[in-house]
């Protein structure tokens, strides 16, 4: 019997991939080599510096773009931020104002003077109407605002209580005085005190940040003509033209535009380190000056009110009084005749002290409430020292916002040309090493 030999065991065989495709592998490696070849030789070495000078043509239209927008927004927030302060200080000048008038009307007993009234309501309206501006202005400060609008209710009320019982001569009035005193003093003016800690920041970091545009465009501009002349060098070398004119341009588009642009900008920088080492800081001691006059204000009346035990008062008088002149001492050359006023109001003050620990209580009074009979007066003397002195802060603050507008003015045109210049020079660049890659075609 014969025996059949069986076939061996059928194998299986992927099936051949379709004409005209490739496994992603082969397609990859394809593509790696064709961009090898691309880059080999001269005229890949030219496509590859072609490349590597437009990236840094555009990196420094970015950086020179982004210098105006440093400087530029600097400014405008600088600008911002001492107009908020402003406001801030203007609150606190308001409401020690207000103070003033109110603890000085005491004096008088029954109705106080109706002028010196509408002045402590048109101040205490003015100081909410500034609280009303500056959380709109500046969204930061909008929860320590409505602290500080909390306790003014609460310094008002107390105010009303001391007025309505002062009207009937019940002692009692005084300790609301008082009272609405500590609230202010102890309440409210630390409130005002953090705001402008917070804004006098902002304004000097805004001020060191002006001069951070200059570094952009130098670095940027010094990476651009790096590159650009390593590119000329090279293309010297194996072409043996000197000049390559396009590149030459691009390169010389660059040059002017860092030059400028860094000349621009650091004067912009420089003009606004004088704002802030002039008007600016002339505004802060105008601003503190007064408001340390108003807090001294205040405390000449209060030093009245409590009728030989106003020790504490007096003292508090002096130092306000310390500040004031420390303050006007800051701001000279801006502040002229002012510190003659004050001296005038100091005088006054000395009389009005002379009397009172005299024992000629009445007539320190008379003085400090502006009917004595001797052409000593307090409202009188204070009243010219504070017309003028807001008049010079109005002055100095808006000199302050000019400036630093007319700052932001001046580098406006070279915002719009780093970008557009940086694209340029990439598209010179371009047509340079075309006309290079030509002869090898």
């Amino acid at each position: 019997m014969t025996q059949t030999q069986s076939a061996p065991p059928a194998t299986w065989s992927p099936p051949a991939p379709p004409a005209g495709t490739t496994q992603p592998a082969a397609r990859t490696a394809s593509r790696r080599n064709a961009i090898a070849q691309w880059f080999q030789g001269t005229p890949g070495r030219m496509r590859a510096f072609l490349i590597l000078a437009a990236v840094a043509s555009i990196l420094f239209g970015i950086a020179a773009a982004q210098g105006h927008a440093q400087s530029s927004g600097a400014l405008e927030r600088a600008e911002a931020n001492a107009a908020q302060l402003v406001r801030i200080q203007g609150i606190h000048t308001n409401l020690v104002s207000a103070n003033a008038d109110a603890t000085n009307a005491f004096l008088v007993g029954g109705l106080e003077p109706p002028a010196q009234r509408q002045h402590f309501v048109d101040s205490m309206a003015a100081a909410a109407r500034l609280i009303s501006e500056a959380s709109t202005a500046q969204p930061a400060d909008q929860n320590v605002l409505g602290q500080l609008n909390t306790t003014l209710i609460t310094y008002n009320g107390l105010i009303e209580q001391a007025r309505a019982n002062n009207r009937q001569g019940l002692p009692i009035g005084s300790q609301y005085l008082k009272d609405a005193n500590a609230v202010l003093q102890d309440d409210s003016l630390p409130l005002v005190n953090a705001l402008v800690q917070a804004n006098e920041k902002r304004v000097e970091d805004e001020f060191d940040g002006v001069g951070h545009g200059t570094i952009w465009v130098l670095v940027g501009g010094l990476l651009a003509l790096v590159v650009f002349g390593i590119t000329l060098r090279w293309l010297a070398r194996r072409t043996h033209r000197y000049l390559n004119l396009p590149i030459v341009v691009g390169a010389a588009l660059i040059l002017i535009v860092t030059i400028m642009g860094g000349v621009t900008l650091s004067s912009a920088s420089s003009a606004a380190s004088d704002t802030r080492s002039d008007s600016y800081a002339k505004t802060l001691a105008l601003s503190t000056a007064r408001i340390a006059a108003y807090d001294a204000r205040s405390n000449e009346s209060l030093t009245l009110i409590a009728r030989g035990s106003g020790d504490a008062f007096d003292k508090a008088f002096n130092d306000a009084a310390a500040v004031v002149d420390d303050q006007l001492g800051k701001a000279s050359g801006t502040t002229d005749g002012l510190q003659d006023l004050w001296s005038a109001y100091k005088d006054v003050h000395a009389e009005v002290r002379k009397d009172d620990t005299g024992g000629n209580w009445d007539e320190a009074v008379n003085k400090a409430v502006g009917t004595s009979k001797s052409g000593k007066d307090s409202v009188k003397t204070f009243t010219a020292f504070d017309t003028q002195s807001a008049s010079q802060l109005q002055s100095t603050s808006e000199d302050v916002s000019s400036k630093l507008s007319d700052a932001r003015g001046s580098i406006r045109l070279f915002g719009w040309l780093g970008l557009p210049i940086g694209i340029l020079a990439a598209l010179l660049v371009a047509w340079g090493m075309s006309q290079r890659l030509e002869e090898y075609r």
